[in-house]
């Protein structure tokens, strides 16, 4: 698969005759953001973001005030809804507190997935009023670029039966993609195989904890699934110490945390959620060096060794090794929680 350093990846295609989307390489993401979401959702597009990854999920998310941001960048021509691309989640009812479940806790998984995208769809709409520029297109662009799963439900039949109920809005093009987020290879495989609209993104935590998602990886890379990585930073200090991420970040002039996105993205079909409040410029900017340093031809052997060294780091060069253990002790022993929903 491409790399989303190179490029935006195209998605496959949903079913026949869709047209295939493209993902850009960062996704802004918008937990923990509370009342600031739609401020920063509206600085994030104006820097220069092209995705949001938000959910309906009132406990980390407020995915409403999300849409806020978004129509007021669209409605100062800051961007166009046709260059964005804008995810949600439906969340299962055990990621909800009981006072906040922002469908009936009681119907079928069907009306709650129902219920759930007919909310994400008026919160997330780009034709709801908002002071436009004159001559600002009038039509209808009501439509979710992805939607993801937040998590496998309780059981198999469970999981499939929200699944299907999400493929119900594809042909329609009310929902163009469908994935899963916190999900292990088992389960991927067993969606892979019983649902009829393939999931066309993957959205895990990238960390040592799970050796990287390695096999879940090399998974999605032959079946053309887009994997995106989230606590990218704050769960691999290591990573972010390591000697390819800072070379690449002097030669390329940026920070170390854009050398190791960098690094990240260049794993193939990998892009990135990123919710930074205070370095949205930066993060743009840089990743636009760090793409422009690995085209010269003159760094092409350099940018390859740093890239096998940071492949050696995450095990990807060898599957059937643990990743490489971290030269700090302080980190190389930590755990972090598995099943915690979502960092940004």
């Amino acid at each position: 698969m491409q790399s989303a350093l190179v490029d935006s990846i195209l998605l496959n295609a949903s079913h026949s005759g869709a047209s295939r989307s493209k993902i850009p390489a960062f996704l802004y993401g918008c937990a923990w953001k509370k009342d600031k979401t739609s401020d920063l959702v509206y600085q994030a597009l104006s820097s220069g973001f092209r995705g949001i990854d938000v959910a309906l999920q009132w406990r980390h998310y407020r995915e409403d005030l999300a849409g806020e941001g978004v129509r007021r960048a669209i409605g100062e021509g800051k961007v166009k809804r046709e260059d964005l691309f804008i995810q949600t989640k439906f969340s299962p009812i055990d990621a909800h507190d009981p006072e906040d479940t922002p469908y009936d806790p009681h119907s079928s998984i069907t009306e709650q997935v129902k219920q759930s995208i007919a909310t994400s769809l008026k919160n997330l709409s780009t034709t709801a009023s908002y002071p436009s520029q004159p001559g600002s297109p009038t039509e209808d662009t009501t439509y979710l670029d992805s939607v993801v799963l937040h998590s496998p439900l309780r059981t198999l039949p469970q999981t499939l039966e929200a699944w299907t109920t999400l493929e119900s809005f594809v042909p329609s093009g009310q929902v163009r993609n469908i994935g899963i987020s916190n999900a292990n290879l088992p389960v991927l495989k067993t969606l892979w195989d019983n649902v009829k609209i393939k999931p066309a993104v993957v959205q895990n935590r990238f960390y040592r904890d799970t050796e990287y998602d390695i096999p879940l990886r090399q998974f999605c890379r032959e079946k053309g699934i887009v994997y995106q990585s989230f606590w990218t930073l704050s769960a691999n200090p290591a990573l972010l110490r390591h000697p390819s991420v800072a070379t690449l970040a002097g030669n390329a002039n940026v920070s170390k945390e854009v050398g190791l996105y960098a690094m990240v993205m260049a794993l193939e079909g990998t892009v990135v959620c990123n919710g930074t409040t205070t370095h949205m410029v930066e993060d743009v900017e840089g990743l636009a060096k760090v793409k422009e340093w690995v085209e010269r031809e003159e760094n092409g052997y350099q940018w390859k060794d740093l890239l096998k060294h940071f492949k050696d780091a995450t095990g990807d060069n060898n599957p059937e090794r643990m990743p490489e253990e971290s030269a700090d002790p302080k980190i190389g022993g930590k755990s972090l929680p598995r099943h915690k929903y979502r960092e940004m």
